[in-house]
């Protein structure tokens, strides 16, 4: 064995030592440790897998990351998986694709509207306003708290070119009732699968039924790379485009340290360019620079592996809020899966009742209080927030129960790492809070 070699299993040696005595589990202690929403589940194999990529120095895109893409395609069963530095990049780089003039009278453009809701996370809408085109908000249900499918032809106009929609909290939304809208109006479906990672519709995994779908890789999600991202789609033409607008908008899809793949390089003609100008340094989109990195993507290749026990667990959690919950059915609205549906739940949603003797911010101040961390449905309505009050947008019929949850839901966490004292725990806070409003 070369020196090299020898020593890199040297270190791989001492990194998995390393793992046992930095990161080995600890012991939750009720009232003093946290009970998080959210965090990182990982063993030593993640941190194996970085050190190896470190140790490469390749840094950019390599090995790591053509693995990582691989096993996304695999288990969605998907041809193509571009990977990027954020969950809120891929959403940009799948609604900037759409945008393209190769698409031609299929190309989104300013001044067309786009069907969203406002219940949810910023990153869906942020694109379609930066691009100049209109969000036409409806309302969800609960308790799924998805968009309501009854108001989706009231939002159709003749300016209607996309549907983009998020998963929410991991329970997908009626995937027929929009598939069945999109191909009526002869929409673009993109998918913010971002929440909903290993969840399944009729027994077909979310994130496969749009046009174009995007993974986030945040901690807070099903499985992490820290920050990072993925853009998946059937379409060769769709996943091109998403490779040029990711790499600075760029012609050429030769991967990092390849040249010519083409066969073409230096003979062709490109624009108002001399003949033959170096097709890696073409520019036919109007791009930005968003890969990942191998070593996130070595981190990324790891918690692929875990990541149907990852789901099995966080179905198994959600059940577990389900019977803690269920005890107080006159103060609490619990969620509900779609109909046909399998959620890899991101969260445990509650809707406290309008008649409840207390409020949904007493009950969450009672949890932080007793270090138990909870989270609002995001933005609650996203067009009463700063950024998005005065930006153009239009209402498809009212948003009534985006209110509701704006004033009286939150969730909890139902990732892997939860453990079974922690439930016990926020149950007898849980009680205690509501056994103080019934004496």
């Amino acid at each position: 064995m070369s020196d090299s070699k020898q020593l890199r299993a040297e270190i791989i040696e001492k990194v998995k030592e390393y793992y046992q005595v930095q990161f080995g589990q600890k012991e939750f202690i009720s009232g003093t440790s946290p009970v998080n929403y959210a965090g990182r589940v990982f063993d030593e194999q993640e941190i194996v897998n970085a050190v190896d990529a470190s140790l490469d120095f390749w840094l950019t895109e390599s090995r790591f990351s053509a693995d990582f893409s691989e096993k996304i395609a695999d288990f969605l069963g998907i041809k193509h998986v571009m990977l990027t530095n954020s969950g809120s990049s891929a959403n940009l780089l799948a609604f900037t694709a759409l945008t393209s003039e190769k698409l031609g009278e299929k190309r989104l453009k300013a001044g067309d509207e786009v069907i969203a809701v406002a219940a949810g996370f910023p990153a869906t809408v942020t694109p379609i306003i930066q691009y100049g085109l209109i969000p036409v908000y409806v309302d969800v249900d609960i308790p799924t708290y998805n968009i309501n499918v009854a108001q989706l032809e009231k939002a159709i106009s003749p300016k209607t070119r996309c549907i983009f929609l998020a998963h929410t909290l991991g329970n997908p939304y009626n995937l027929d009732a929009i598939m069945e809208v999109a191909q009526k109006h002869d929409l673009w479906v993109i998918e913010d699968n971002c929440d909903a990672f290993g969840s399944k519709y009729k027994g077909k995994y979310t994130g496969t039924f749009g046009h174009i779908s995007t993974i986030s890789f945040y901690p807070a999600h099903h499985i992490t790379t820290g920050e990072g991202g993925a853009i998946c789609t059937n379409d060769p033409k769709l996943a091109k485009l998403v490779r040029a607008f990711r790499d600075w908008g760029r012609d050429c899809y030769c991967v990092g340290g390849e040249n010519n793949t083409c066969g073409k390089r230096f003979t062709q003609q490109f624009g108002n360019l001399p003949l033959g100008y170096d097709h890696k340094y073409v520019y036919s989109e109007v791009g930005y620079n968003l890969k990942m990195t191998d070593i996130q993507a070595a981190i990324g290749s790891a918690q692929m592996d875990k990541l149907p026990a990852f789901c099995a667990k966080r179905k198994e959690n959600f059940k577990t809020w389900t019977k803690i919950f269920s005890k107080y059915p006159q103060y609490f609205t619990l969620p509900e899966a779609t109909e046909g549906s399998d959620p890899a739940w991101f969260a445990f949603i509650v809707t406290v009742k309008k008649d409840a003797p207390f409020t949904r911010d007493e009950l969450t101040r009672h949890l932080a209080k007793n270090k138990v961390e909870t989270r609002n449905l995001f933005a609650g309505n996203m067009t009463k927030q700063p950024a998005f009050m005065n930006k153009a947008h239009r209402v498809a019929d009212n948003l009534d129960t985006t209110d509701f949850i704006m004033n009286h839901t939150f969730f909890l966490g139902t990732y892997p790492g939860l453990q079974d004292g922690m439930f016990v725990y926020v149950e007898q806070v849980l009680d205690q809070f509501v056994g103080s409003y019934t004496k």
